[in-house]
């Protein structure tokens, strides 16, 4: 994929909305591949891909996907998929995307307590999770179900399909809990900094000209990041820079020197220890273990 789909911040998808249903829906079939669409929204987002494997992107987090393929994304966390590999190429490209507000899911979780254990879910999945194997076998007909019945119809069985995901002890957590972009929860100040963060992670940024930014000295600033985000804020650059990396590693074939440049490091020696130490592995290893994964998949 070229470098020209690397975006540099998530875009703020704003969905239309709908006074009469709870939750939308997309029956998204691509003939020219799934493309690299960096972007957070408000809602909660399942997705589950057919007939195609490739890269799902969720906050920091890289991993490659093959057909019914199921995962919940978080309110406003950063995530795209990509894909330019169908398994029938008499088919289309598809993917089954269902919406829904994270306080909705939760306030029917505290009015009823045979749906308790959706208010934990839905804090479980603000990172993002990827479901079971044996979990994905059984919701996907209820995926299906909610693409055959009249949106108004599908409210039982969203449910009934939610709380199955919310049993799921297997499903694994994708992004880092520094990558987070709560945007909907940050002052006027926490979205100046961010929006500055990611628009120009990759020059070289100072606590003196963020805190100029927030308004705030450099202590305040420190205790601020820390207090909405829960990490400091070189870290939460370091997982941004190197969450980019992944992403180019995964889709270009561009020279690892070049791409430690494109995300923001004069040395590549900080940008082997960083990647090291964030993904336990160098850059060039990471890119044949997931180049190696999408080989053996097909």
């Amino acid at each position: 994929m070229s470098p020209d789909y690397m975006l540099k911040s998530a875009s703020r998808e704003v969905l239309p909305q709908r006074g009469d249903v709870s939750w939308q829906r997309l029956d998204r079939r691509l003939e020219q591949g799934i493309p690299f669409n960096w972007h957070h929204h408000s809602e909660m987002e399942l997705t589950l891909t057919l007939n195609c494997v490739g890269q799902r992107f969720v906050g920091d987090h890289v991993s490659g996907f093959v057909d019914g393929d199921l995962a919940l994304v978080g309110s406003n966390l950063p995530h795209t998929w990509a894909s330019q590999d169908r398994i029938d190429l008499s088919q289309p490209f598809l993917a089954k995307v269902i919406w829904f507000d994270a306080e909705w899911l939760k306030a029917i979780g505290r009015s009823a307590p045979e749906f308790s254990a959706l208010t934990s879910f839905c804090d479980r999945a603000q990172r993002g999770l990827q479901f079971s194997q044996a979990t994905q076998s059984q919701a996907r007909p209820l995926v299906e179900r909610l693409f055959d019945l009249p949106v108004r119809e599908g409210i039982t069985t969203l449910l009934e399909l939610l709380l199955l995901l919310s049993r799921d002890d297997g499903a694994t957590t994708l992004s880092s809990i520094g990558f987070l972009q709560k945007s909907e929860g940050y002052s006027d100040r926490m979205n100046r900094v961010l929006d500055h963060v990611h628009q120009h992670y990759d020059q070289p940024i100072t606590v003196e000209a963020l805190a100029a930014i927030a308004a705030l000295s450099p202590s305040g600033l420190h205790r601020m990041f820390i207090r909405h985000v829960g990490v400091s804020l070189s870290s939460y650059l370091i997982n941004l820079r190197i969450g980019e990396a992944c992403a180019r590693l995964a889709a270009t074939n561009l020279p690892v020197r070049i791409i430690s440049q494109d995300v923001g490091y004069s040395s590549q020696a900080n940008f082997n220890r960083h990647f090291l130490r964030t993904r336990s592995e160098t850059p060039s290893a990471y890119r044949n273990r997931i180049r190696g994964s999408d080989r053996r998949r097909h």
